[in-house]
Order: structure tokens, then sequence, then C-alpha cells
């Protein structure tokens, strides 16, 4: 008997094996599969760490539901997910400003989010130096989330099964501000973008090669854009005018720094996913990739700031173009886009 009972059960054991096995990649959720925060091996070291905000599968699963939960808005209409779309590599696809609250329209375009662990500053004109207090600004902002943290507190504390997943996560039932950060920045830290086609032929993976117009385009892109848009994150973090207006209607940086020559000036956009992330500029006045070239060859304007290297424009011809686009197109990472772990569940 006990013999028959043992063979029964690794039989039953073989069958949970197989059937472990034969799930695929998209099927497994995060609590089944173990969640780590990736480096691509073209990337330098990250700004932030996870040091005192320790990566697990419990704090993530909070940190995504957060992220995702409309009920903690002014008008339980508007979640972190709302203008940070996955299928649009984390912005608000056609939109040119976000969009919050009782439809209201605020004045910047929504930035897309992967590879925050590396910022050091966050947002258009870099207000916020801190991946962990970043959410407040959308939390707080009267065209945005339109709430107070003080509120979300409260609204998690009263509404299961948040209880449940803060002690799965952290131990306790407790829940405070801190902790809430924390969980969003256990999600939003590991939305890393590094598998696209330019990241495999650069780590030289699978026989993976640019085709001829690719390859063309990024000796161009090198030759005109890499100033600004520095490899491998495709922005160098800085924060420049490229001339859009003779006077820009957004103070831009100055407002943070409150120096006039930082009146205008922007932080350069990563142009990882790029196919993905229109419309483009600060204020979301380009929907293409054409439009966006042609500004630079054509468009920009001598305001006051205007960076050195913009002043007699990007001169490019219609080939050229082509191009640059071809390569720009190698830096989707589709995987990233895809990818279930992200997705609201």
């Amino acid at each position: 008997m006990l013999r028959k009972i043992t063979i029964i059960a690794v039989l039953l054991l073989s069958i949970a094996m197989m059937y472990a096995c034969s799930k695929n990649e998209d099927e497994v959720t995060p609590e089944e599969k173990k969640i780590t925060f990736s480096v691509p091996a073209n990337f330098p070291a990250p700004a932030y760490n996870f040091e005192d905000n320790k990566l697990t599968n419990a704090g993530f699963a909070l940190g995504r539901k957060l992220f995702y939960e409309a009920r903690l808005s002014a008008d339980k209409s508007v979640s972190c997910g709302s203008c940070h779309q996955q299928f649009a590599a984390f912005t608000q696809l056609d939109h040119k400003v976000s969009h919050g609250v009782n439809n209201c329209q605020g004045k910047r375009n929504t930035p897309p989010l992967f590879n925050l662990a590396w910022q050091k500053a966050f947002f258009w004109d870099g207000g916020v130096k801190n991946i962990e207090t970043s959410p407040l600004n959308a939390i707080t902002d009267a065209c945005e989330m339109g709430t107070d943290i003080e509120t979300i507190v409260a609204f998690l504390k009263n509404t299961a099964p948040y209880p449940d997943l803060f002690k799965q996560a952290f131990g306790s039932t407790e829940i405070n501000s801190q902790l809430i950060l924390k969980s969003i920045t256990q999600f939003t830290a590991v939305l890393v973008s590094g598998n696209s086609k330019y990241d495999k032929v650069m780590r030289k993976e699978g026989g993976i090669s640019f085709t001829a117009n690719e390859s063309a385009g990024f000796d161009l892109f090198k030759q005109k854009c890499t100033s600004c848009h520095a490899e491998p994150f495709f922005t160098d973090f800085s924060y420049r005018s490229n001339g859009l207006d003779l006077v820009s209607t957004d103070e831009g940086r100055s407002h943070i720094t409150g120096l006039a020559s930082d009146f205008g000036k922007f932080r350069v956009p990563t142009l990882r996913n790029i196919e993905y992330t229109s419309p483009y500029m600060h204020d979301g006045r380009f929907y293409s990739l054409d439009e966006v070239l042609e500004h630079y060859n054509s468009g920009v304007k001598a305001s006051a700031n205007l960076d050195a290297q913009l002043k007699n424009g990007i001169p490019l011809s219609s080939t050229e173009k082509e191009q640059i686009k071809a390569f720009l197109k190698t830096l989707t990472d589709n995987e990233f886009i895809k990818n279930t772990l992200y997705s609201e569940s």
C-alpha cells in the first residue's frame, strides 16, 4: 500500500513539473517567476540599486497593482497606467499632453517610463531628484490625479486586499506613504528596456546585424545626433533648448533653477522605443518622426538659449532622413513592450 501511494505521489509530482515547464513565458505571473532587476551587458551601473528597498515578488506585485489603481485619483478615473500605457512604451499614445482627472489637460507631454534606475532627475525640467518620490508629482497635480498621499493612505487602509498585500510585501499591515512609494518604485525601477535590435547588434548576439539602411542611419546618427542623444540610453540627461520657438511659452528648466539661462530648456528625451512614443517634444507638437527630422533640418529657431550645436540646424537630405529613421526603429524593444509581467493583471 505504501509503495502504491509513493508511486502515485511521484506521478503527481511529475505531472506538476511537466505542467510548470510547459507554460509559456508570457503565462508566468509575478508570483511564479522571481522578479529581478537585470542590468543589460551594454549598460553602465544604475544610479538606483534597491539597497534600501529590497526587491521582492510581493513588493513588485503590490507596486504594479497600485500603478494601475484608478481609485487612487480624486475622481476614481485615472491611474499611473492611464497616462503611462505599456503599448506606448509607458507614455500616452496620441495625446499631446497628459490627461488627468475631470478630463483636465496638463501642459507637458507624458514621458515614457523605462530605464528610470539610471536617472538622477525626473520630468522634463528635472524637478525631482529621487525615483521613490517622483510619483508624488502625479498624485498631487490638479490636472493629473488631483489628490494627496494622506487620502490615498486612508483609502488603502480600508480597502481589501491592500492590507494583506502590504503585509505580504513588507511584513506588516501598516500602510504609510513611504511603503506606498517604495512598492511603486519596485515596479517602475524594474522597467528596463535594453533588448532592442540595436542592443543585440552591440552585444553581438545571435549573428544579428543592421541592414544597409540601418547601418548608414547609425553612421549618420553618430555624426549628427549623439552629442545630445548619447548611447546607450540615447540621451545625455542634460537640459537644452532645441529651438522650437523664438520665445518658449513654457519656462522649462528655469522653473526649477530660477536661472534665465535655463529658460525654455528641457531634458533631452531618450530615443529608445521612439517608434511607439509619439507625439514628440515636451508639448507633443510633432506626431511623426518626419516632422521631428524636418524641424532639425529647417525649423530650428534662434531662441535666446538655443543649444550652440543647433545654431545651423542639422541639414538632412531626404535619403539621410530615411536612413536615420531606419536606425531609430532598431531602438524598439518589443519584448519590453509586450512583457505581460508589466501589464495590468
